[in-house]
This record gives C-alpha cells, sequence and structure tokens, in this order.
C-alpha cells in the first residue's frame, strides 16, 4: 500500500468514526484498526490525533465546498433559485443515512473549547460559507444583511434536524428563505 493509499485509508475510516461516534470517543488504536493500518504507519503520516482531526476538517471542507457548489450551478442563472438551492443541498444532505449534523459544529462543540486549531478551522470554514452567501445575495441585488440571515437559517436548520431527525427542517428553512428572499428584493 502505497503512503496515498493508507492517508485515504486513515483519513476515510477517520471521517466515518468521527462522525458516527465523536472526535474525543475515537482512540488511534481503533482508528488503526479500521483503516487496516499498522500503528507504525498511523502515526508516520499523522504523528498526532490533532493531525487527524485537522486533515477530516479540511476534506470536510472541499467536500461541502463542491457539493454545495453543484447543487447551486445546478439551480441555473437564476438568483433566487440559486440561493434556495442551497436549501434544496441541505435537504438531500438531511436525507442520508448517516446524517448526524455538522461536522464542524459537532468538532467545535466537542473540541472548540480546548483545541484553538480546530475552533479556527471551524470558525474559517463557516465564514467560507457566510461570505459564499454574500456572493450569492449580491447577485439578486439584495441588501449583505440577506446573507447573514440566510447563513444562520442555514446553520439552524443543520443543528435543528440533527437533533430531531427530522430533514423536513430544510423544507421548513427553505420556506422561511423564499419569504426573506422576497422581502429584501422587493425592499
Amino acid at each position: 500500500m502505497t503512503e496515498d493509499e493508507a492517508r485515504e485509508r486513515i483519513l476515510s475510516a477517520a471521517e466515518e468514526l468521527y462522525y458516527r461516534k465523536g472526535y474525543a470517543a475515537v482512540g488511534m488504536d481503533e482508528l488503526r484498526q479500521a483503516a487496516g493500518v499498522s500503528l507504525r504507519r498511523l502515526y508516520g503520516l499523522f504523528p498526532a490525533k490533532n493531525d487527524i482531526v485537522t486533515a477530516v476538517l479540511t476534506r470536510k471542507h472541499g467536500e461541502w465546498e463542491s457539493g454545495l457548489t453543484a447543487a447551486v450551478t445546478d439551480a441555473g442563472d437564476d438568483p433566487r433559485a440559486r440561493l434556495l438551492a442551497v436549501y434544496g443541498y441541505l435537504e438531500d444532505w438531511f436525507c442520508t443515512d448517516d446524517f448526524r449534523g455538522c461536522a464542524f459544529i459537532n468538532a467545535f462543540g466537542e473540541l472548540g473549547g480546548t483545541n484553538p486549531e480546530v475552533a479556527e478551522i471551524v470558525r474559517a470554514h463557516k465564514a467560507s460559507f457566510q461570505e459564499y452567501m454574500s456572493g450569492l445575495v449580491a447577485s439578486t441585488g439584495a441588501s449583505p444583511l440577506l446573507a447573514a440571515q440566510l447563513s444562520i437559517l442555514a446553520e439552524g436548520a443543520q443543528s435543528t434536524a440533527a437533533i430531531s431527525g427530522d430533514a423536513e427542517v430544510a423544507v421548513q428553512a427553505r420556506g422561511a428563505a423564499e419569504v426573506l428572499i422576497d422581502a429584501a428584493v422587493a425592499g
């Protein structure tokens, strides 16, 4: 197994285990076993658990951005439809069998208070989403305040869906987003 293959196996196993069980609950031996690599190989690629956590979050950020961008692009050229596609993306995600909330919110809740590096990665991820929403809102001609409102709505939907186990939350968030968008564009 090449170094790249081992790294991929470790990150895939870590992503699945951390998301399902939590960051603190997964030890290096469990991760090694799930990835099918030796402990020596694991520590050779990731000298500390924090290195794996940050690599997983960096990878999740890329997955989130590419998935969201694809959903928005698929919505076409209409600025309103592109904004609402964000909530369609959330609904699709909430309907997956393994949905357990936002990995970034989960990481911040578990580690953010004691791990400044994780806290910074989470903050950067959330700021990136806010910036993306700002770009979408700018194309509608609405006030930049709408981006903050729609971002908060999306973040709240993620937390509520994770706690309630109800994917319908995304539909409700989309309905609220429609009201906000229509009011902002009309004003």
